[in-house]
């Protein structure tokens, strides 16, 4: 069975993985005749965010603990990360994904990658394995990449760093996926546009599908 390495960012749009879309990339995952493993840095919180308020609290939490929450308590560190056993490498959304997989939502432009993000996806690309995100998450692959044809739905802010990064920007909609067959980047908008929860179903479950077919 082909095998899916997923990288959560922790537990909650706003500070961690966007849990639809972790969840759904996980059904969507098993739905195509695959499993999947999940991974996490295991690193602090930029920070922790209240999703009642929107307010900051005033307390620390560690990425790999939060992220077990979705996971079941199945996750494994991404320093432990093996190129070699996985066939495929997938990262949903959420403000995590820009705060903790990098830090693109904080600096920007001069955003760094997480050193265990960078070595998992360069291992992947130079094995010719494919690469999915969703949401904001392609930023990661944006500022990794050079002429990546990339897609966060519309939204101006990434679309504008995705292109001084010299990668090419596509504007896509509900349950399209954006391919690159060159370098096998595949990214799709989920909550970065208005969506139902059933659309981000479907942007998921068309983005393992694509990914399935590389994969083959």
């Amino acid at each position: 069975m082909k095998k899916f390495a997923v990288v959560l960012s922790g537990c909650g749009v706003y500070d961690g993985a966007e849990i639809h879309e972790a969840v759904l990339t996980l059904l969507a995952v098993d739905k195509a005749g695959a499993v999947y493993q999940c991974f996490a840095p295991d690193i602090y919180q930029h920070h922790v965010i209240d999703h009642t308020t929107g307010k900051e609290m005033a307390e620390k939490r560690n990425v790999l603990v939060e992220s077990a929450r979705i996971s079941r308590g199945n996750i494994k560190p991404l320093s432990q990360f093996q190129v070699a056993g996985y066939d495929a490498l997938i990262f949903p959304g959420g403000f995590g994904a820009a705060k903790n997989l990098c830090d693109w939502a904080v600096h920007g432009e001069s955003c760094s990658i997480n050193s265990d993000v960078e070595n998992a996806i360069k291992a992947m690309f130079e094995a010719g394995k494919p690469i999915g995100a969703m949401c904001i998450a392609p930023v990661i692959l944006a500022k990794l990449f050079k002429g990546a044809n990339l897609t966060t739905g519309n939204d101006p802010a990434s679309g504008k760093f995705i292109e001084e990064n010299g990668n090419k920007y596509t504007q896509s909609t509900h349950g399209e996926v954006v391919i690159d067959k060159v370098r096998k980047l595949f990214t799709t908008s989920c909550y970065m546009l208005d969506a139902s929860i059933s659309q981000i179903a479907e942007g998921t479950e068309n983005l393992v599908r694509e990914m399935m077919k590389m994969v083959d």
